[in-house]
């Protein structure tokens, strides 16, 4: 069936067959991730709201790597391979192959220009129309252009032509103007002067931004569109830029959420991914990362010194000082300080997980506490539990992870050890140091005590010559005179 909500007149390329040498990293560099997504998943979603009818994407280093991120972030993207023939040019040549028959814009994108948004191509692609040009270029005016091709304009102000970094001589270099590396060609333009260019330059390249003096020597008009956001244009070439460009995104998401009704105390010092998602009324404080596909609803407090990775956070929870991933904290549910959440940790409504507790695998029913010192790990816990300081579920016996089930309104004695595969029934009760190896029945009081045994004198006798063996032989002796003491009273 076809889909009526794309743009039948547009299509999309997008560049990220580069190596990228300057990251210095066996990654390619489209997929270094800021803001929770690779670099040419930010171009992909941005070009996705433009509904285009269809998108391509060019790779060849790494090329498999690239390809399966493209397939996850954008599974209706199609994935052309870039022969040996380098350069943009012929970067989008070998996509305009894909795009037989096709007729309308070609909106053309660099991967590695994670800020761009969607309402910059929106209007970079309704300028490009409305000015009915061959070839619309995105532009920008910066303090330094160093690194950038040129904006070259003739005596009417019209783009005569672009002249890259290495070909440009010392007047052209002085020019602010720079060129975005974002293009509009009509596609008949792209299919007649593509075959035409060559690759004697400084860098024996086939540019794409060629095309634009050929449309100019032949009359043709190409405009310029110049961005009020310089920093939609940056791209990203080292670990400086990636860094730079990720704060940059960072502000602008924090910002958003600001004015979506989240009180965020330090921006500096937050984090949240463009994946993540925060309800009003929710309260971010300082030092703290909302990661990946982490949700929190309204009236949550989150922070400080927490970091959630894929979490979902209920209303009115409050989460302290805590690493939590793929954790689930119900409504009105309180975490930490100091609390370790491993995947499939489901914390339901008003419980609590408290001070250096570990849960992992494992469900807290309604209003039960894990208050501190524990670890709990493959267990299911009823409603109305509450385990002692030091509480441990031991569940794993070398070879294989067990389970644990504590039923509703469980009181474990502190220091407990539940040895898996276990139940304590409903109601049970356990006593202070219990190891708890068989099932308890409801309402029982399980123990595990081993009569106390005092050995009179042996620190003095094994420990001769240490502190404790002087205090303990003063002590002994004063003991020794206190109770003749009394013998001669009485």
């Amino acid at each position: 069936m076809t889909d009526t909500t794309r743009d039948p007149s547009l299509a999309v390329i997008v560049l990220a067959a580069g190596q990228g040498t300057r990251m210095k990293s066996s990654l390619p560099k489209m997929l270094h991730r800021i803001g929770g997504r690779p670099l040419v998943g930010h171009v992909l979603s941005a070009a996705a709201v433009l509904t285009p009818e269809r998108t391509l994407v060019v790779v060849r280093h790494e090329r498999d790597l690239v390809a399966a991120a493209v397939a996850e972030i954008a599974p209706e993207a199609f994935v052309v391979d870039q022969d040996e023939i380098p350069g943009t040019g012929r970067a989008v040549e070998v996509a305009l192959d894909e795009l037989a028959g096709f007729e309308g814009d070609v909106l053309v994108l660099s991967g590695d220009t994670p800020l761009v948004d969607a309402d910059t191509l929106t209007s970079f692609v309704a300028a490009h129309r409305a000015a009915d040009a061959a070839v619309t270029l995105m532009t920008a005016v910066v303090e330094d252009a160093h690194g950038y091709g040129r904006i070259i304009r003739d005596a009417s102000g019209d783009v005569a032509r672009i002249v890259e970094q290495k070909d440009a001589d010392e007047a052209e270099r002085a020019v602010r103007e720079i060129n975005a590396g974002m293009y509009v060609f009509r596609a008949e333009t792209l299919r007649t002067h593509l075959p035409a260019i060559g690759t004697d330059n400084a860098q024996a390249e086939k540019y794409l931004t060629d095309v634009a003096g050929l449309v100019r020597q032949e009359g043709g008009r190409v405009a310029a569109s110049i961005v009020d956001d310089v920093a939609v244009t940056f791209g990203v070439n080292d670990r400086a830029q990636l860094s730079e460009v990720g704060r940059l995104l960072n502000a602008r998401t924090v910002r958003h959420w600001q004015l979506e009704g989240v009180t965020v105390l330090d921006p500096a010092t937050t984090w949240i991914d463009v994946t993540a998602t925060l309800a009003p009324d929710v309260t971010v404080l300082p030092n703290t990362h909302i990661l990946r596909a982490t949700t929190i609803a309204t009236g949550a407090i989150v922070g400080p010194d927490t970091s959630l990775v894929d979490c979902e956070v209920g209303e009115d929870a409050t989460v302290t000082r805590t690493d939590a991933t793929l954790a689930v904290i119900g409504a009105k549910a309180t975490v930490g300080p100091f609390a370790y959440l491993r995947p499939g940790t489901y914390l339901a409504e008003k419980g609590k997980i408290g001070t250096f507790v570990e849960i992992k695998n494992s469900t807290i029913g309604v209003g039960s506490k894990v208050p501190h010192l524990s670890y709990i790990g493959d267990t299911t816990i009823g409603r109305g539990v509450n385990l002692g300081a030091g509480a441990i579920t031991a569940n794993y016996d070398d070879l294989t992870k067990h389970r644990t089930e504590i039923g509703d309104e469980v009181h474990s004695g502190s220091h407990n050890v539940f040895v898996a595969p276990v139940r304590i029934g409903d109601g049970a009760k356990t006593g202070a140091g219990a190891v708890i190896r068989k099932d308890v029945p409801a309402g029982a009081l399980a123990l595990s005590v081993a009569p106390q045994r005092n050995v009179e004198g042996w620190v003095e006798k094994n420990r001769p010559g240490t502190g404790a063996a002087d205090v303990a032989a003063q002590a002994r002796s004063a003991q020794k005179a206190d109770d003749g003491a009394q013998e001669e009273d009485r």
